[in-house]
């Protein structure tokens, strides 16, 4: 009975930044690049590029995207090249009101 733990003591619900949610099972995000062998990187293909490039013209992070960091340092190098041929825009053309 000593290895017990006082029954008046309850652990918190929640930490300091509010309640921890559970995410159910998420697969492993598998780099595209790396499981096809045929897929290249190339600044010339704007229409592969924009698959790493977010709404407002940032581009994705590797831990949402699902690259190797091999490959996402090209895919960066690529989208600056192809933004200064402006065959990528360097941002959305989302206007102000």
């Amino acid at each position: 009975m000593a290895d017990e733990r006082p029954t008046s003591y309850q652990r918190p619900a929640s930490g300091p930044g509010g309640p921890r949610k559970k995410r159910p099972f998420q697969r492993r995000k598998v780099c595209r690049f790396c499981a096809e062998k045929n897929l290249t990187i190339d600044y010339k293909e704007p229409r592969t590029l924009r698959y790493f490039i977010s709404e407002r013209g940032k581009i994705v992070p590797r831990r949402i995207s699902g690259n190797c960091s091999r490959h996402q340092r090209e895919i960066t190098e690529a989208i600056k090249r192809a933004r200064n041929l402006a065959l990528l825009p360097v941002a959305s053309n989302h206007v102000l009101p």
